[in-house]
């Protein structure tokens, strides 16, 4: 389970949007060096690696890769 808390600026929430990448019926992995940027290095990207749930600039700087699990803008 992930949990969110949703934080605000001014009224405005500080996430505008989640995807959710792999699904039960369709797993999406990617290498260390296919991390993909989301909304140009705006947003971020999460991945399940080896050493636990973590951002994919983390697992690009360990070196390790992954299942995509979302992107957060």
């Amino acid at each position: 389970t992930i949990r969110i808390t949703l934080r605000y600026v001014d009224k405005k929430p500080v996430l505008t949007n989640l995807k959710r990448v792999s699904k039960p019926g369709l797993r999406v992995y990617s290498k260390r060096t296919d991390i993909p940027r989301v909304r140009g290095g705006l947003g971020i990207s999460i991945l399940s690696t080896p050493q636990g749930l973590m951002t994919g600039k983390s697992a690009y700087q360990q070196g390790l890769g992954g299942e995509v699990v979302c992107y957060v803008w």
